[in-house]
This record gives C-alpha cells, structure tokens and sequence, in this order.
C-alpha cells in the first residue's frame, strides 16, 4: 500500500515502525480510558509479521511530515464465511476531523474485497463514538459475540 490522502502517506508497515506503531496505539487508548494490552488484544502490534504479513494480512501506517499519526490493519479470521477483521484503525487527534478515517476505511475494503474475502467484522468499544458512527454509516451491521475483553460492539458487512 502506498497512497496519499491531503497531506497524509498512507503505507505498509516496516519494521522500523513497531515501536512508534505500539506507542500510538497505546496514547488512543489511553485517551479513551482503554486499557493497553501487550500481552493480549495489542500483542499483534508488537508481532506484525506472524500476526498480520505471514497471514494474508496487511498493516499499514499513516504519516504526516514523516510522523506516524495513524493505523490501519486486518487479516483474515475464521469467524463466519471467507472473512476478515479490521482491527487497529487508530488515528492521532491532529490526524482525525478531515475524513482520514472514512478514506482509510474505504480503502481497507477495496484491499479486502481484491482478495476475495466476502465479510468483514470490526470489534470496537462504545466510547470510541466516532469509529462506532464511521462504520454504521458505512453499512456495517451490529452482531454478537465480542471476542475481546476490552469491546463492546461487533459489527460485520457482507461484501457482494
């Protein structure tokens, strides 16, 4: 992946990355009083390569003036039928307000859908009010069966 939005590189990840990449996620949460979990939910930031790249995944980071504001990933799961989960789409506050995050989304899914892939599930937490409102804007619908402790919300789109 390498794409540009406004003033904003889109691109894969690299392993230079790892550190800033874990540190970003961690200061979001943070600010959403959501616990940061090396050991669980985030050890996949800290593993990209099994987690992501040796799975048929892809993580991509975002930068603005070569600063790392933002992240976006997915890989396949097996829950439901030839799926997906989009997971660490986080974006820095200086990063958010100017549709970074709808292009972003749009962009995971015309990646998803080039390989294939027929649903795609997002697990998020209430509080993160903004990302809960992105995805049902965008035809995600509600399900059941949180898989991580810290979510509140599953959502699934079934790709035509």
């Amino acid at each position: 992946m390498k794409s540009q939005y406004k003033d904003f590189l889109i691109r894969d990840w690299q392993i230079k990355d790892r550190t800033v990449a874990a540190e970003l996620i961690h200061s979001v949460l943070s600010e959403y009083n959501l616990g940061w979990e090396p050991e669980g939910a985030d050890l996949d930031v800290l593993q990209v390569e099994e987690c992501y790249l040796q799975n048929g995944g892809e993580f991509w980071v975002i930068e603005r003036q070569n600063e790392l504001v933002g992240t976006a990933a997915y890989y396949p799961i097996d829950r439901g039928k030839n799926s997906v989960e989009i997971r660490k789409m986080y974006l820095l506050p200086q990063a958010r307000g100017c549709g970074l995050g709808k292009y972003l989304l749009q962009q995971l899914e015309a990646a998803i859908i080039s390989r294939g892939f027929e649903q795609i599930w997002i697990e998020t937490a209430s509080v993160l009010a903004e990302a809960v409102k992105l995805y049902e804007r965008y035809g995600y619908e509600p399900a059941t069966g949180v898989e991580t402790e810290r979510c509140d919300r599953v959502y699934l789109k079934l790709l035509n």
